[in-house]
């Protein structure tokens, strides 16, 4: 990562992107950090991106223009924020949105399918002309989404996840105060875009429901290349699950002939919306697909190589990677971290000249040298520390006027293989503690098992010699008395291998 400092920079998060030869169209978004808790001040006014921005990342120069001047129900949907976007030669499609609209009186998810012919955009706003000739909108409630994802495929688009939102956000719940209404699709929709140039409609429109496996929203959906050279889409984590507000952790490929539930994978790191990068190996029949920081459940400590859990779901700076081998088998690994805390809600956008298959995934087997530039990401949320939810006034988060240069280096050695959150089921009890605990663990089969103890710092503190255990659920006593409060790390170990961890706090 290289940051590439640019004057004039507007900090956005949460937009709308298209390209044409290496030039950027931006629209929409959000001025401001992370949404505020207090339904008055969330998603206000203020903080809607209300222009529209072309950026030329080479001659660094960057030019704006009001949306005002078009008409009043392509404003409201253009200054909203998590609208779903797919570019198609010149075509920059946008649905949904979510927004303050003067029309409504209120909070919306917004009802239309924009088309914007990007180049004539481009040339509008660095010639101060009309952008009026360059924009088409339909009306249709089955676009009426928020926080999904739009892609193609052939000649069919897919809008996938993602929810309809209706009023102020509100965390105490849709019946509390102003009361909102939230719907997630749970459904894949697919669909042709029937455009002439001049008139848009839906057609061939279906629509594939699953209200357990597709409820996810605010996620990332990206274009795959599957062990048998199919084309389509893996949509990775995402919130939220029905049980608890975390994140969920299996993943769900898409096709043209349908979807299919991965329980066999589970995602740890990079949960939330952020910049993401997919590159094929042919020659190794391996996809790879890269996330840059953003929001997660679970990261890796850097001293242990554990995977903690976080359950307020914390800002992360980590970089990960998950491939999909030849046999169809996914692995993840940690391959580096962003200089801050950002990625949330911000895009990777390819180098124009990038080498990708049709469907956008770039060619790793033809990157021209061991260290190859291959694109930029742009914007997104800043936050201050990872955990701001609870204490945000506004100024803990901020939307990053950053973007970094990105290089995908062939040779490098730095990923990190994170030892996975209690294969063992181990817990403590009681958590928190005083003085005393149980070490709470259950094994299959006869194993031979050691329990080492360390601080916040990754000091070891505690080391019990490894034992034999049937198989069965055994609590092992342990006395921290003398230990200061704070958090500590539990560790088991066989034969000098780490197997499972987790985390405790001394009161």
């Amino acid at each position: 990562m290289e940051e590439l400092p640019i004057p004039n920079l507007p900090g956005l998060q949460a937009y709308v992107i298209g390209e044409s030869e290496g030039i950027w169209l931006v629209i929409g978004g959000r001025k401001d950090g992370l949404h505020r808790r207090q339904p008055f001040a969330a998603f206000d006014v203020a903080g809607m991106n209300n222009n529209v921005y072309v950026l030329d990342p080479v001659s660094q120069n960057v030019w704006s223009k009001p949306l005002n001047t078009l008409p009043i129900s392509m404003v409201e949907q253009l200054q909203s924020t998590n609208m779903e976007f797919r570019q198609v030669g010149n075509t920059l499609y946008i649905v949904g949105g979510y927004g303050y609209s003067n029309t409504a009186s209120d909070h919306i998810t917004y009802p239309y399918l924009t088309a914007v012919n990007v180049p004539g955009v481009i040339e509008a706003v660095i010639n101060n002309q009309s952008l009026t000739p360059h924009f088409r909108q339909l009306q249709d409630a089955r676009v009426q989404v928020t926080g999904g994802y739009l892609d193609a495929l052939d000649d069919y688009f897919y809008l996938a996840g993602g929810q309809k939102f209706i009023g102020r956000y509100n965390p105490m719940g849709p019946n509390h105060g102003p009361g909102f209404i939230q719907e997630y699709t749970n459904e894949v929709r697919r669909f042709k875009i029937a455009d002439d140039g001049v008139t848009l409609a839906l057609t061939n429109y279906e629509a594939w429901k699953d209200t357990q496996n597709l409820h996810r929203r605010d996620y990332n959906m990206v274009p795959q290349i599957f062990p048998d050279g199919t084309y389509g889409f893996t949509m990775f984590s995402g919130v939220f699950r029905y049980d608890q507000d975390l994140p969920w952790l299996n993943t769900v490929d898409v096709t043209s002939t349908g979807f299919s539930v991965n329980n066999s994978f589970n995602q740890h790191l990079n949960q939330y919306h952020t910049a993401h990068l997919p590159i094929y190996s042919a020659a190794e029949n391996q996809m790879h697909t890269i996330f840059f920081g953003g929001i997660s459940q679970f990261y890796v400590d850097d001293v242990t190589g554990f995977l903690i859990e976080d359950p307020n779901v914390p800002f992360v700076k980590t970089i990960s990677m998950v491939t999909r081998f030849a046999d169809g088998q996914m692995a993840e690994v940690k391959i580096g971290e962003m200089p801050y805390l950002t990625g949330a809600s911000a895009e990777f956008i390819p180098r124009s000249d990038a080498p990708r298959y049709e469907n956008g995934v770039l060619r790793f087997d033809d990157l021209d040298s061991d260290t190859a530039f291959v694109g930029y990401v742009l914007g997104g949320i800043q936050s201050s520390q990872p955990n701001i939810f609870f204490i945000n006034t506004g100024a803990e988060s901020v939307a990053a006027n950053r973007l970094f240069k990105v290089f995908f280096v062939r040779s490098a050695a730095s990923a990190t293989k994170f030892v996975e959150q209690n294969p063992l089921h181990v817990s403590a009890i009681p958590n928190p503690f005083r003085n005393e605990l149980q070490v709470s663990f259950e094994t299959t089969s006869r194993q031979q098992i050691g329990i080492q103890i360390f601080d916040a710092s990754g000091k070891r503190v505690l080391k019990m010699p490894e034992q034999e255990y049937q198989a069965g659920k055994h609590q092992v006593p342990v006395t921290l008395k003398w230990f200061p409060k704070g958090t500590y790390t539990i560790l088991l170990s066989e034969q000098g291998k780490t197997i499972a961890n987790c985390q405790i706090i001394k009161q």
